[in-house]
């Protein structure tokens, strides 16, 4: 916890300094603030072990940032950030969380129309206050009441990389009691949505008793607000409600079953059980009797109605039920089956690492290879490098290759970049510097409110460019935050199969872009795919179970993904004529 309440005060000096037109050290906050939401270990655990000292060794914390951790974890807040507050008592997390709403605008809104928050900001963009004012304007207004729109659709909604790591912690607290028999999470979690509501706990105990005392005194639960002998419900300091029932042994495949959901999966399902003349619940499947059929496992239960077991990801009611009384369920890609990530960022372009330590994270993750994907030079707020740069960069690849090998091990580090796509459909870099790499992976990072027809010409001139194997984050989404851009996926698949241009699965968490619909739709359309991290940080590596369970919901299989296979057969693939 203490990790990510200091990262999120970090991310917000960064944007007061941001506001303050302080240049470099807004970088420098940010930077730290990444180190600290990776950090594996707790930082009140690197501390207590090692004081000042300790934390002036994690990288990327220096002297300075290393005295305000340690001054908060004394004190419990950070004056240097209680001033920036108080000079500017705005709610900069909700402002910023607008698109196209960034700090200088915020601090612009406050200092003009005195505008603190988004209730305030919402008042003032309707009365039509904002449009007047220098460097706003109407369309700017009308922009801002669609994002704030926007954000009202994911009230209470929390993303999928943020609860994943809470859940698996609860989940293995309630295992390890003595008087659990078994435990999983249900609902939504399980089904791995890219946004969750809440999380469900379900264990089968006989002392249910000693297992709800011990769920409602958890460290992360701030308010009970349920307790009883088989079911207890709690709010957790990070906002989200979670629940925890103990079931009967014989009952627990029909309640995981039922309690996983979706409530469409399961109303298809219970037509089916009445069809055939049962009644199916979350305490079993009976007969007209009411006599037990099934109940203790979720694959009695589906064998009973005669349809295959499938995995929680695909019970949608997105036909996976008729797959499955016909045999023709998807073979799921894994989460064990992917081979590299390829679109890492170094240090080349202000990612945290050198390409020899993300090398050695990837080799340590298992991987055969590790793509390197640095910025190009438009995008100047992230480094982007350019053609001189890149070339130093395949070098230092070239040379870090050789002594992989002279090592004896089986390992390559690919040479990539995330080029720009330019209003124009061009490409950031000269073909003769793309024609060098390993492959190039073209992303929009700019523009993104363009018209359909406009957006359209624009990605398809992209993938005319010879030299352009993937198109990250291709919808443009960030999840909470923005929608998609103004282009037709169905006319992106088009191109992407026409060109035989790979779309990214980027599995960073705010993300997730192919969504599960789009990965399904690419799939039918015989559209390759990839699932890549957009690591900034090697922790963040971490975050390719996020994409392959996006994967898994799109019914996604091996040979649908390119980065399941081998390096031969992936840069066969990616350099045919």
């Amino acid at each position: 916890m203490k990790n990510r309440e200091i990262a999120k005060i970090f991310n917000e000096i960064a944007e007061y300094l941001e506001m303050e037109g302080v240049r470099f050290k807004p970088y420098a906050y940010q930077k730290a603030a990444i180190t600290l939401e990776n950090l594996k270990d707790s930082i009140d655990d690197i501390y207590g072990q090692g004081g000042l000292k300790a934390l002036k060794a994690i990288p990327g914390i220096g002297e300075s940032i290393a005295q305000k951790i340690e001054e908060y974890l004394q004190t419990g807040k950070i004056e240097y950030y209680e001033e920036f507050r108080r000079k500017l008592p705005i709610n900069l997390d909700e402002l910023i969380a607008v698109e196209g709403m960034g700090p200088k605008k915020a601090k612009i809104l406050y200092e003009q129309l005195g505008i603190t928050n988004l209730a305030e900001l919402e008042a003032a963009a309707r009365a039509h206050k904002i449009a007047p004012l220098k460097g706003f304007g109407a369309k700017t207004e009308a922009n801002i009441l669609e994002g704030i729109e926007f954000l009202k659709k994911s009230t209470g909604r929390f993303l999928l990389g943020e609860v994943w790591p809470l859940a698996d912690q609860l989940l293995a607290a309630l295992r390890a009691l003595p008087e659990v028999d078994r435990a999983d999470v249900a609902g939504s979690f399980r089904r791995k949505k890219e946004t969750i509501g809440d999380l469900d706990f379900l264990v089968v105990s006989t002392q249910p008793d000693k297992v709800m005392a011990f769920f409602i005194s958890q460290p992360d639960v701030v308010k009970v607000q349920a307790h009883g002998p088989t079911k207890s419900s709690v709010r957790l300091r990070q906002g989200l409600d979670a629940d925890l029932r103990v079931i009967p042994a014989e009952s627990y495949g029909a309640a995981l079953q039922y309690f996983s959901g979706s409530k469409e999966h399961n109303i298809a399902l219970r037509q089916i059980a009445i069809d055939q003349g049962y009644k199916l619940n979350e305490y079993g499947l009976f007969d007209q009797h009411d006599q037990a059929i099934a109940g203790r496992t979720e694959e009695e239960i589906y064998q009973a109605l005669g349809l295959a077991w499938m995995p929680p990801e695909l019970r949608e009611d997105r036909g996976e039920l008729a797959a499955a009384r016909e045999g023709r369920l998807p073979r799921l890609i894994d989460y064990g089956d992917v081979k590299g990530d390829l679109h890492v960022h170094s240090n080349w372009n202000g990612g945290a690492q050198p390409i020899a330590e993300i090398a050695q994270a990837a080799l340590a993750l298992g991987y055969e290879y590790v793509g390197i994907a640095d910025h190009t030079k438009f995008l100047r707020i992230e480094h982007g490098l350019d053609e001189e740069q890149l070339l130093a960069r395949n070098q230092e690849i070239d040379r870090l290759n050789e002594t992989l090998a002279r090592e004896g091990k089986q390992f390559r580090i690919l040479k990539g970049c995330e080029a720009n796509i330019l209003n124009d459909g061009g490409i950031d870099i000269a073909d003769e510097v793309l024609a060098q790499m390993d492959y190039v992976i073209a992303g929009i990072h700019s523009a993104f409110r363009m018209p359909r027809d406009e957006m359209l010409r624009r990605l398809q001139t992209a993938m005319a460019n010879p030299h352009v194997d993937i198109i990250s984050h291709p919808t443009g989404r960030i999840l909470k935050r923005r929608e998609e851009y103004e282009v037709a996926v169905g006319d992106l698949l088009r191109l992407a199969h026409d060109t035989g241009t790979i779309l990214e699965i980027n599995a960073y968490p705010e993300r997730l872009d192919l969504g599960d619909v789009n990965i399904r739709a690419a799939k039918q359309a015989g559209v390759r795919m990839v699932i890549n991290t957009d690591a900034h940080h090697v922790d963040q590596l971490r975050y390719m179970p996020l994409g392959i369970a996006q994967a898994r919901r799109g019914w996604a299989e091996k040979e649908d993904i390119i980065n399941v296979w081998p390096a031969t057969r992936l840069l066969a693939f990616l350099k045919k004529p």
